[in-house]
């Protein structure tokens, strides 16, 4: 099955350091994949790729950044949502073939990839990974065009889904957004640097002033030589369908994402959440970190009391050597752990970025309760989550969304809380300006999908 990549990607054009830089735009957005990082730096020798699993800070030291030299560079940190991790999907991807040297990295997720594919290898085509943004450079190369930015423009018209991508070319520094703009993608710059990065977050870190994001359906050509910007927007104009989720959950709080504040986004959920559920408590505690934001929020507009019940361990790796004997919860134990004097005889609200299974929060309220609380009422800052995403978040199957199946008293009885509230549709569009109902894309809470679901 083709790998769904939830991921991060940055790009630079016109810096001397262009693969330093590139690691800590890269660093600043390790939260959207800890599997693998790379980067595809370009000097007047060609271009430069080193790629592998693992944290960005692991897979990139001084020796491999100094064997990664040029003006241009673009980054990736991955997470697989599909298919496991293997060391071959791990992005950028490089191709020597009819338009030079061409590296691209991807996030989003493709809905046409299984038949592309077929076809693309019924042409000869031999892929090197199941991921499909191999496919996207495989069309690229194979299309029908005198240069390579019509080839991309050829390539991105037979694409369906999700996709923000950067693409590194001995000429240029190239970004692309679908037409729906599913995933984000800033730009900005510093002094004649500039720059692209799924959140900006990571220009923060390095320097440079957002400007704008990559429009849905535009095309951005930057020239590493001139330094000229070129947009183009050759796909066809629809209704942009950015992701909520990115919101909700995924993007970093300190972050502007499609030009809006996550943190102002994610506390008017919690003060909303409080509006439309409240309940007679003695303190406000949020499931570190993604619950935090909301939680503030709803303490805020109810006046509870905040505080850090829950503390998290931010340093568990990808894996960890659990003890022989069984310990009821161990893994989440090992990332959460109560603070027993806070807890004990207090009748708590737990807030919730969203309940996917329903086991970790289920897990997460036994652990409140074994501290001493009295009473576990939780919050969940977003609609139940009631459909799989095919554009890059990380769900899984409907049949596995607890919500999907159960009825709310159900839920509540399932995850042992003796009080359960999630945030309504109407609400979470107000929190994000949407008048209309029209301006988000709320597929994993409706099923209404922009772009029809992949069936390979």
């Amino acid at each position: 099955m083709p790998f769904r990549d939830e991921c991060g990607v940055f790009g630079i054009c016109r810096q001397t350091e262009a693969s330093r830089q590139t690691y800590l735009g890269l660093y600043a957005l390790q939260h959207r994949g800890q599997e693998a990082a790379g980067i595809c730096s370009g000097d007047e020798e060609g271009l430069h790729l080193h790629k592998a699993q693992g944290y960005v800070a692991d897979v990139f030291t001084e020796a491999v950044l100094d064997g990664l030299p040029g003006d241009a560079a673009i980054g990736h940190t991955r997470y697989s949502t599909t298919g496991g991790n293997v060391a071959s999907a791990a992005h950028p991807f490089l191709i020597h073939g009819r338009f030079g040297q061409v590296a691209l990295c991807h996030n989003g997720n493709l809905t046409n990839t299984g038949e592309l594919r077929d076809r693309l290898i019924a042409e000869g085509h031999t892929f090197t990974s199941p991921s499909d943004s191999e496919v996207l450079l495989a069309l690229i190369n194979r299309a029908q065009a005198d240069t390579l930015e019509d080839a991309v423009v050829a390539a991105l018209r037979e694409a369906k889904g999700a996709y923000s991508l950067l693409i590194l070319t001995d000429d240029a520094l190239i970004a692309a957004r679908d037409p729906h703009g599913f995933r984000p993608l800033a730009m900005g710059h510093m002094g004649e640097t500039h720059a692209f990065s799924s959140e900006t977050c990571a220009f923060d870190l390095v320097g440079a002033s957002y400007d704008r994001d990559v429009v849905p359906g535009e095309m951005v050509v930057v020239s590493r030589r001139t330094g000229e910007i070129r947009s183009r927007f050759p796909l066809p104009k629809v209704q942009p369908k950015p992701c909520v989720f990115e919101h909700i959950y995924f993007a970093r709080p300190d972050s502007l994402v499609y030009g809006q504040s996550v943190m102002v986004a994610r506390r008017e959920m919690g003060r909303r959440l409080a509006l439309r559920h409240p309940v007679e408590a003695d303190l406000i505690v949020p499931v570190p970190d993604s619950g935090v934001s909301a939680a503030l929020g709803y303490s805020e507009q109810s006046g509870i009391p905040f505080d850090f019940g829950i503390i998290r361990n931010h340093y568990v790796g990808r894996t960890f050597i659990e003890p022989k004997q069984n310990i009821r919860s161990f893994g989440v134990k090992v990332k959460l752990n109560p603070v027993r004097h806070l807890l004990a005889g207090k009748r708590v609200v737990l807030v919730d970025d969203s309940i996917v299974r329903g086991t970790t929060s289920k897990k997460i309220v036994q652990m409140v309760r074994e501290a001493g609380a009295s009473e576990v009422h939780m919050r969940i800052a977003c609609p139940p989550t009631t459909h799989s995403c095919f554009y890059g978040i990380d769900t899984p199957k409907r049949q596995h969304l607890i919500a999907s199946y159960m009825p709310l008293e159900e839920i509540t009885a399932f995850v042992e809380a003796d009080t359960l509230g999630y945030l309504s549709l109407e609400d979470l569009e107000g929190c994000m300006g949407d008048t209309d109902g029209q301006g988000f894309c709320y597929a994993c809470f409706t099923g209404n999908y922009p772009v029809a679901p992949s069936t390979s």
